[in-house]
């Protein structure tokens, strides 16, 4: 007589009869499908099943590269050409990875061997010439790049690559038509011919590179170099509109001061100041901005404004002589003697007087009635200025007259 089955027997006949999972094909659906997580831990459990099987560790790859987990892809790519030696594939996306975390000549090898495989494959030959050129053989991946070009002459990426190996090499000429192919088929190699551009200017090939420049409206650092080219060439006012735009656009600094430039250079001293002032309040500790400002104030004759520059940038750098020597003497012009002569102080104080320092003195000390010691600081500046300033000697030599006939009187 049969017993029925227990309900323990009947687990035992499902597990016997059930289909085992295929880690390997449910691994390959979910990168598929863009799930590389998922991906990994099927393709571990079918690596971890069969530690042999080369397409299980060759897909676990693929997905550990997906996540950005550069080294376990590396292994596992590595862990594969043992495995399976000489397998395309992977010699490929191995060197891929060796580059991306900055290995080209760790990737030369791999690729080598890749190219024994498929001597005609434009890809083998563009990574092969993209390694090359990441470890600074640039003549060798400017025959790989021109290869890959000739076996796929719609690449973009090997006319690209052989353009900027020709310029490497000041082969300017070719580098500009390579480029410029590129960029034809794929407009994202447009930013190469800024490359070219600063090649241009080092072979002071000056209107070329400028031409380049002005196919970048939207680009403000291409504006700006442009720009300055142009203010360089003499053309101040063709220069001004692309800086104006930079500055529109990026209102950097180093934008705000070379439009200050361009203005200076085409005499329009009130947008000079404008922008000046605009760069120091975005720097305010920056005494370069500082002194300029006063400058260009102190020659539009606004001597207070150029004073409050000056001692901006003499509190900045309490030891810089230029700073205190600006301010007294725009001080002096404005008529404020007691500030002048302390500036004169600061002056003095630095051991680095010059002889219109003494002068200056003189000025204030006399102002201030104090005839004596103006007396003996115009002296000083008739012994130490030898020639150099002759209209202030003649008024120097005029005051010690009139200061000494005083004195006597007394």
């Amino acid at each position: 007589m049969a017993f029925p089955c227990a309900p323990s027997c009947a687990w035992v006949a499902l597990l016997l009869f059930a289909p085992q999972q295929d880690f390997l094909s449910d691994g390959l659906k979910a990168l598929d499908s863009n799930q590389p997580a998922a991906a990994e831990a099927l393709f571990r459990q079918a690596a971890s099943g069969d530690p042999a099987d080369f397409s299980a560790h060759f897909n676990l790859a693929l997905a550990l590269s997906a996540q950005q987990k550069d080294t376990e892809a590396i292994q596992e790519f590595r862990r594969t050409l043992e495995l399976k030696p000489s397998l395309y594939p992977a010699d490929t996306n191995l060197a891929t990875l060796l580059m991306r975390n900055k290995r080209p000549a760790d990737a030369l090898p791999v690729l080598k061997d890749a190219l024994a495989q498929k001597p005609a494959d434009p890809r083998a030959n563009l990574l092969y010439a993209d390694a090359l050129f990441q470890n600074g053989d640039i003549v060798q991946a400017a025959d790989y790049y021109r290869k890959a070009a000739e076996l796929d002459p719609k690449s973009a990426a090997a006319l690209a690559g052989l353009g900027r190996s020709e310029l490497k090499l000041s082969k300017l000429t070719d580098a500009s038509a390579h480029v410029r192919a590129a960029v034809a088929l794929d407009p994202q190699y447009k930013p190469a011919l800024l490359d070219l551009a600063a090649e241009y200017e080092h072979a002071r090939r000056i209107p070329e590179a400028i031409a380049i420049y002005r196919e970048f409206p939207d680009n403000p650092a291409a504006r700006e170099r442009m720009s300055r080219l142009q203010l360089d060439a003499g053309n101040f006012a063709g220069a001004i509109p692309g800086l104006e735009a930079a500055v529109r656009q990026a209102p950097s600094t180093a934008n705000r001061l070379a439009l200050a430039d361009a203005y200076k250079l085409d005499k329009q001293g009130d947008k000079v100041i404008e922008q000046l002032q605009l760069a120091s309040a975005a720097e305010p500790a920056n005494y370069d901005i500082h002194m300029d400002l006063g400058r260009e104030l102190r020659d539009q004759r606004k001597f207070v404004p150029a004073a409050q520059q000056f001692a901006a940038g003499a509190r900045l750098r309490p030891n810089e002589v230029k700073a205190w020597n600006e301010l007294a003497a725009v001080l002096v012009v404005s008529e404020d003697y007691p500030g002048g002569l302390a500036a004169l102080d600061h002056v003095r104080a630095l051991g680095k007087e010059v002889p219109g320092d003494f002068f200056y003195r003189a000025i204030c000390l006399e102002k201030l009635h104090q005839p004596k010691p103006a007396l003996e600081a115009y002296r000083q500046f008739l012994t130490a200025d030898g020639g150099k300033l002759p209209d202030q000697e003649f008024q120097a030599r005029q005051r010690v007259r009139i200061i000494e006939s005083e004195l006597n009187r007394h």
